[in-house]
């Protein structure tokens, strides 16, 4: 483990507790004052909701950082390539029919046509390297804008308000009510997704030396295309199937990892997994405690935090100090 790594794991061993003790109803770590129900509290309630944060956030984060190296492109963000708006689209068809007991099928099902689409668009072409990027690039952009468009037609013609009020409130993502059932879910499909991405750890880096550089070295296009297409798909698609649409993880956090590595995508994989547990978990925690009637949803809160912070990613690349 790099620096970064520690660094990040040395946080999330703080943020556990801390999370587990904080909310609306606050538990004394030394068990003098809290409710009688104190053990209920924490074993079915918080430390399945803290750890799929965990589980959300590392799998959101080590995705953004392996679209920023596949891509070359500091601004890149996992959703804004169809995987999961493609995955909101599924939950949302669940809604809409009534059948909100398949809602983390019907998310990953829409997660994996997003996947196959994108293999099969993107993950055949003479191009090369370079050809593979572009294409993906346009792809992911057509399956994201498709799939809004069609999320937007489902909430247009929601069968009844209830339906409606479910839709918009899912969309906004959030941890709320969530279970073991969640976590046995979506632990897996993460824990595999990055696995898989950082078995294209060797591809990104040589991918930095330019397209013809890394083919040279013996990097396949192909390949990392695929590994890259279902490391991020299973890493996002189980986020978006257990919590909804929760934006800007992926983005933000190879940022904050980047200065305490060497820059090289490798060793941005696990610090960036840390990073989103810590960041997801955090603002998970903060969301509980605000002084609101109901509680904010993860999503708004995170998209809060990261519109600014993309704004000024734009300012410092326009002055080139990115």
């Amino acid at each position: 483990m790099n620096r970064a790594s520690l660094t990040f794991a040395a946080l999330l061993a703080v943020l556990v507790p801390l999370s587990l003790l904080a909310g609306r109803v606050w538990i004394s770590p030394f068990g003098g004052a809290g409710p009688d129900n104190a053990a209920l509290i924490l074993m079915e309630l918080r430390l399945p909701r803290a750890v799929l944060a965990i589980v959300v956030g590392a799998g959101l984060g080590a995705a953004g950082a392996a679209m920023q190296g596949y891509l070359r492109n500091p601004l890149a963000d996992p959703g804004l390539f169809g995987i999961a708006p493609m995955a909101a689209l599924g939950a949302v068809a669940s809604f809409w029919i009534g059948a909100t007991w398949a809602l983390p099928i019907a998310a990953l099902a829409g997660a994996g046509l997003a996947m196959a689409l994108l293999a099969l668009i993107a993950g055949r072409t003479p191009a090369g390297a370079g050809g593979g990027i572009a294409l993906f690039t346009l792809a992911g952009l057509m399956i994201a804008s498709l799939a809004g468009a069609l999320t937007a037609l489902a909430i247009t013609m929601a069968p009844s308000a209830f339906a409606l009020s479910q839709i918009v409130m899912w969309l906004n993502g959030a941890l709320t009510d969530r279970s073991w059932a969640e976590v046995w879910i979506a632990a897996p499909l993460t824990l595999a997704g990055i696995g898989v991405l950082l078995l294209a750890a060797r591809g990104l880096d040589a991918l930095t030396l330019g397209e013809a550089a890394a083919r040279s070295l013996g990097m396949d296009p192909q390949r990392l295309l695929l590994l890259l297409v279902a490391g991020v798909g299973l890493t996002v698609g189980a986020g978006v199937a257990v919590a909804g649409i929760i934006g800007f993880v992926g983005l933000i956090v190879p940022h904050l990892v980047r200065p305490m590595t060497n820059r090289m995508p490798s060793s941005l994989l696990l610090p960036s997994a840390l990073a989103g547990a810590c960041l997801v978990l955090a603002a998970d925690s903060a969301v509980r405690i605000l002084p609101f009637v109901t509680e904010l949803r993860l999503g708004i809160a995170l998209s809060l935090i990261g519109a600014p912070f993309f704004l000024w990613l734009l300012i410092r690349m326009r002055r080139g100090t990115l």
